[in-house]
């Protein structure tokens, strides 16, 4: 039997997953990404995308990040993103719901406004993800 690579991914509002997987693919800044068990140490930042987890050559699970950093460690792998969302959880139409209220905030709020950033950073986040969900 193949070593198990132990990959865990958290999000500011909680452990998305925590196990013993075969392999990880995750969208790195410089590129995607594959880890599997006994991989060398390594660290880099994410961009938003998707992070696959495979049993075997099956995807079993796909997790929508917004960015955040990976670290590889001879523990594994883990994966602390600024916001993460299991796509098998979310439907075009939720984002879409929430992309609208989202720019509807954005109007309302004043050009100097510093929560500005914040909220453009999480409609561009949500457009990402409608995107992911369309492919």
């Amino acid at each position: 039997m193949a070593d198990k690579l132990h990959f865990s991914l958290v999000s500011p509002a909680k452990e998305l997953f925590s196990g013993e997987v075969d392999h990880v693919i995750a969208p790195g800044t410089e590129g995607e990404f594959g880890v599997l068990a006994n991989h060398a140490p390594y660290m880099t930042t994410l961009r938003n995308g998707v992070v696959r987890v495979l049993e075997g050559d099956t995807v079993k699970m796909r997790i929508f990040v917004r960015g955040g950093f990976a670290d590889v460690t001879s523990a594994g792998l883990t994966i602390l993103a600024e916001e993460a969302r299991m796509l098998d959880d979310v439907t075009v139409e939720d984002v879409q719901a929430e992309m609208e209220a989202t720019h509807l905030k954005l109007q309302s709020l004043d050009k100097d406004d510093p929560t500005r950033v914040i909220i453009q950073e999480h409609y561009d986040y949500l457009e990402s993800l409608k995107a992911a969900l369309v492919h």
